[in-house]
C-alpha cells in the first residue's frame, strides 16, 4: 500500500469503522453515552470510538450499566475492543467488571484494485452469490462444522441484512458439486471507504487449495467495481498470515471482552 501510512489507515478505521451496523428487523442499535449497543442478536454487542471520553470512576459505571442492562435481559454481551483504546485502562476495567478477554484478531486493511482478481479455483469447484434462505441456511451448517459450535443463528442474521440492504450485501459460496466447501460475504455502509470481508470459512479438507484466496480476490473485485478503495478484515490468527502475503496490512488488534450471566 505504498504511500498511504498505516496510522493514517488506522485513522481512518477509527473514523468510519467503529459504529455497527445493524441487519434490521428485531435488530436494533441504540447509544449509551459514547457507546453503541445492540439489542436482538445472538448475544449483546457494545462498541465505541477510540477515546470514549470517560474515566476512572465514571467509566466503571458506563462499564457496569452495560453489564447490567444485559443481565436484566438474561444474555450474555460482547464488548469490542481495539489495542490503541483509550483510557488505556479500559481492558483492566471491564476484566474487573466480570467481561473475560476471548481470541485477539488483527485488523488488516488493503486497498481494493491491488487485491482484485479474477478468482482462481480448484477444478470442481463453482463460485456462486446466495440469496435463498436454503443457501443461507447451508453457509450456517458450514460455520457450525468450521468452528465446531452453533451458528444456526447466522442464516436468520444474513438473511435479514440482505433484505434490509441487499445493494450493500454480497454473500458467496464456493461449491465442489453439491456441497458448500467455502462461505464469505462482503458488506458495504453507504459513504464509507471500507468493504468489509466477512466469514471466509473453508472446510478443512478444501484448505490449501486457493479457495479462500479466490474468495478475497473476487469480493476485492467487487469492492473495486464499486469504486470503494479499501476492503478490511478482522484475522484469526490462521487468516492473518494468509491475508498479510495477499497484501493487507495490520492496523491493529481486536479483542472481544465477553459478560455471560
Amino acid at each position: 500500500m505504498e504511500g498511504i501510512p498505516i496510522d493514517e489507515l488506522r485513522t481512518a478505521y477509527d473514523a468510519q469503522l467503529r459504529g455497527v451496523t445493524t441487519p434490521g428487523g428485531s435488530v436494533r442499535g441504540e447509544r449509551d453515552g459514547p457507546l453503541t449497543r445492540v439489542v436482538g442478536w445472538r448475544r449483546g454487542f457494545v462498541t465505541g470510538p477510540r477515546d470514549l471520553g470517560v474515566y476512572g470512576a465514571e467509566l466503571d459505571t458506563l462499564i457496569a450499566r452495560q453489564r447490567d442492562f444485559y443481565a436484566a435481559r438474561g444474555e450474555a454481551v460482547e464488548w469490542k475492543t481495539r489495542a490503541h483504546d483509550l483510557p488505556t485502562d479500559l481492558t483492566e476495567r471491564l476484566t474487573a467488571a466480570g467481561f473475560v478477554g476471548e481470541d485477539s484478531e488483527t485488523v488488516l486493511i488493503g486497498q481494493s484494485a491491488d487485491l482484485a482478481a479474477d478468482p482462481v479455483l480448484p477444478d470442481g469447484v463453482t463460485l456462486r452469490r446466495v440469496t435463498a434462505g436454503s443457501d443461507l441456511q447451508r453457509i450456517a451448517a458450514l460455520e457450525s462444522t468450521v468452528w465446531g459450535e452453533d451458528w444456526s443463528w447466522l442464516a436468520d442474521d444474513l438473511a435479514a441484512r440482505i433484505e434490509n440492504a441487499p445493494e450493500n450485501t454480497v454473500v458467496l459460496v464456493a461449491e465442489a458439486r453439491t456441497e458448500v466447501v467455502c462461505a464469505a460475504w462482503l458488506v458495504f455502509n453507504d459513504g464509507i471507504d471500507f468493504g468489509g470481508l466477512w466469514g471466509g470459512s473453508t472446510l478443512k479438507e478444501w484448505r490449501g487449495q486457493g479457495i479462500y484466496r479466490a474468495m478475497v480476490a473476487h469480493r476485492a473485485q467487487l469492492a473495486a467495481a464499486r469504486e470503494v478503495p479499501y476492503v478490511y478484515v478482522d484475522a484469526s490468527a490462521d487468516s492473518a498470515p494468509i491475508l498479510t502475503r495477499l497484501g493487507l496490512h495490520a492496523v491493529t488488534t481486536t479483542t472481544p471482552y465477553v459478560w455471560s450471566p
